[in-house]
């Protein structure tokens, strides 16, 4: 069917959706959006999870049902999560039976263990059980200590989607981090097949805290190029370390690379075009997940065109330049990590309080 999602699709890049609640299973939107226009998968978080608790009375009968058991509230949010993620997995199943690079739903890990690697893996571990889907992921954040976890999982042969990365070296620690759990399976005679992994690169906010900066050293004609520059970076490196023959001999016995997927697309700068980010890195390999306004923007208004790595020694020459304006960018992506963890946690604990508010109104 000819569509600008499935156009999109031929490019190489596949669009999956930032967003997800009750209302869209049962309004048989999302099958439709599926079948019809060609998505290909889901992300969800915190955030999304609280809004759709908090602003709806889709979980009150289940919250009610659940809190009987005698449940804290963190683990009653993981049984409705897992159960909604569970039958858009299944929605998603064709797709990913199709193309098995395509078809994920991810749930999150709790943002509380972003600086806990035991915790995180043994929360990956009892998400991955409860779910038994093949095309489910679970998110950990590329903190210094989600490496190691991201590592373990993989070991263990869960699908990890890696979340809040923002800066290159650390996104060469997540691709890094993916192989060697792929060694460590095959040096343990496991298979490698069927286990699939994305490195989630959030872009916006990276230009929302460089821009200001280039405000003040005079430098507003470099405004709103910085993510799109680091994307671009991520995408040389992400093409030299799966083309490596570190990992060529993991190829070889059935490793898939851990595809790059494009975050945090939609623009936060209303002076910028609605689909700024999108277009400028629509390319093969990759996943660009976006929020119901941005995809809808995308569907009715997209020109589908393979513009990532189009001018790569452009792109490089911008990340010089930022640094010789006395931009450190690792520096950005440290600040950025703290400020999306902290972010995710406020989500979170609004979302336990929501949940809490609506066990007090049905008793």
């Amino acid at each position: 069917m000819a569509t600008t999602l499935n156009e999109v699709y031929r490019l190489g890049q596949s669009i999956w959706l930032d967003s997800f609640d009750r209302a869209i299973l049962r309004s048989g939107h999302l099958k439709e959006m599926i079948e019809k226009q060609g998505l290909r998968g889901i992300t969800s978080n915190p955030a999304i999870f609280e809004k759709a608790i908090a602003h709806s009375e889709d979980y009150t009968d289940d919250i009610h049902r659940l809190a009987e058991s005698g449940e804290d509230n963190e683990h009653l949010f993981f049984d409705l999560a897992v159960e909604d993620i569970g039958r858009a997995a299944d929605l998603l199943l064709p797709v990913f039976r199709k193309d098995p690079s395509d078809g994920f739903v991810s749930l999150e890990v709790s943002p509380e263990l972003a600086r806990e690697t035991d915790g995180t893996i043994r929360q990956a571990q009892r998400l991955w059980e409860q779910l038994k889907r093949p095309n489910v992921m679970i998110k950990i954040p590329a903190t210094k200590e989600g490496i190691p976890a991201i590592r373990e999982c993989i070991r263990r042969g869960i699908n990890i989607n890696v979340t809040l990365l923002f800066g290159l070296s650390r996104y060469e620690e997540v691709a890094h981090a993916y192989i060697e759990g792929m060694e460590a399976r095959l040096k343990s005679g496991l298979s490698l097949q069927n286990i699939f992994s994305v490195a989630s690169f959030f872009l916006s906010r990276i230009d929302v805290l460089v821009d200001p900066m280039l405000e003040q050293k005079g430098m507003k004609e470099a405004k709103g190029q910085a993510a799109i520059a680091c994307a671009n970076a991520a995408y040389e490196l992400y093409h030299m370390i799966f083309s490596s023959d570190q990992f060529s001999a993991l190829k070889q016995a059935g490793a898939r690379p851990q595809r790059l997927l494009w975050a945090s697309t939609s623009v936060k700068d209303p002076s910028y075009p609605k689909l700024k980010y999108v277009e400028a890195l629509m390319g093969p390999d990759t996943i660009n997940t976006l929020p119901p306004d941005t995809l809808t923007a995308l569907i009715e208004q997209g020109r589908p065109v393979a513009n990532l790595g189009r001018n790569n020694p452009g792109q490089l020459m911008h990340l010089e330049r930022l640094k010789q304006a006395g931009i450190d960018m690792e520096s950005v992506s440290r600040q950025l990590e703290e400020e999306g963890i902290e972010k995710f946690k406020t989500a979170y604990r609004k979302l336990l309080e929501a949940i809490e508010s609506v066990r007090e109104k049905v008793h």
